[in-house]
């Protein structure tokens, strides 16, 4: 896949209609007020530069899963309240996506002035990429823009499908996505260490795959870490396991070694007789953990292991954490990889999901070069595979 794609600053955007696609999927509370704004801020610039060069701007985004029916729970009604005040100018709403009310508000918007469309997920022509859907949607500008990187894997209607019908370019976020992303894929600064994390190696099979090609150190933590010690014929206890990929777990072994690649696994663990906030934590050697005994982090010889190798990375990829980082006696593992990460002065890429929450809360986003906006796009950009929604962009 090639990462050099057009931006908006690549195209004329004055005077013209232009539909942008965001992601404002952001949570709210049991009223429906907005408990956080990052993913309405990080909209910002990309709407800031169309409003400032003239543009007549249509926005669109799903919110939650309303399951392709209209359903008021759903509404972005909030976030154009919210991107109004943020923007310090009105953003309309309109009653539909594609029908009456968007029409006309779409063709009576002037110079500069912000639509929002209603949830394109009450129609399940959207999450299907239904070409007529698509094409109604497309009939509402002259431009597409696409900003969303966290629906970037999904082939709907308005990530994918609108590029059928419109010159379509990326925003500002899916820019520096794909630019941070694929530098570091393609030209890393090395050593290159990866860090992957999190419950299941199967949901990871491919990105260990792709990273081995690339990387000079792989480093394995969380639940992941059990099963290739479970392979390794070690004892692992009630931990999360899936017997069914040690084979595969053997295999990358095999592949690192043959490739020289530096393959990091946990040499202790910090288990409990339960899984439990107020569990007390107790150190045993990985693959020597007692029956009754699940590990829910990485122990103290594995942090010094993992934060010596990453001491000296010039760039790092971390996607997962290291243990059950919610629980406060099983998060230092997590918390020593980000101080790690943060002190090495690397250039360092977060994968979303579960790894920015924890970088988030454990208080080193502002240490971070790249904090990615999108768990499964960025999964599934590690590992190689195209994305619909940066495919579908045209290429500089």
């Amino acid at each position: 896949m090639t990462y050099d794609k057009k931006t908006i600053e690549d195209i004329d955007v004055s005077g013209k209609r232009v539909l942008v696609r965001c992601d404002f999927n952001v949570p709210q509370d049991a009223t429906g007020a907005i408990t956080a704004d990052k993913r309405i801020v990080e909209s910002l610039p990309t709407i800031r530069y169309l409003v400032g060069h003239g543009a007549r701007v249509i926005l669109c985004s799903h919110l939650g899963r309303p399951k392709g029916t209209v359903n008021p729970k759903y509404t972005l009604a909030p976030v154009a309240v919210r991107l109004s005040e943020l923007l310090g100018q009105p953003v309309a709403l309109a009653a539909d996506v594609i029908g009456p009310d968007a029409q006309g508000k779409a063709a009576a918007l002037k110079d500069g002035e912000v639509l929002l469309l209603e949830n394109v997920r009450f129609h399940a022509e959207e999450e299907k990429n239904d070409p007529a859907f698509a094409k109604a949607l497309a009939d509402l500008a002259e431009l597409y823009v696409n900003d969303a990187f966290g629906t970037a894997h999904r082939a709907h209607a308005s990530t994918a499908g609108v590029a059928d019908y419109l010159p379509a370019v990326c925003g500002y976020l899916i820019g520096k996505e794909i630019g941070v992303m694929g530098k570091a894929l393609q030209d890393p600064k090395r050593p290159f260490v990866a860090v992957l994390g999190g419950a299941k190696v199967s949901d990871k099979l491919g990105v260990i795959n792709n990273l081995l090609d690339k990387v000079d150190t792989l480093i394995i933590g969380g639940a992941m870490a059990y099963t290739f010690a479970l392979a390794k014929g070690g004892k692992v206890g009630t931990s999360l396991v899936e017997p069914d990929k040690t084979a595969y777990a053997l295999d990358m072994l095999k592949k690192a070694e043959a490739k020289g690649v530096g393959f990091l696994l946990p040499v202790d663990n910090l288990c409990a007789d339960r899984f439990a906030a107020d569990a007390t934590p107790v150190p045993f050697d990985a693959g020597a953990i007692p029956d009754n005994m699940m590990g829910l982090d990485i122990g103290p010889r594995t942090v010094k292991l993992f934060s010596d190798a990453l001491k000296a990375a010039g760039t790092v990829v971390w996607n997962g954490p290291m243990g059950v980082f919610e629980f406060d006696a099983f998060a230092e593992g997590t918390r020593a990889v980000a101080r790690a990460i943060a002190d090495s002065g690397a250039i360092s890429i977060i994968g979303g999901g579960d790894s920015a929450a924890a970088v988030e809360q454990l208080g080193f986003a502002d240490k971070m070069t790249h904090i990615s906006t999108g768990g499964g796009a960025s999964l599934e950009f590690l590992e190689g595979l195209e994305l619909p929604g940066i495919a579908c962009l045209l290429d500089k």
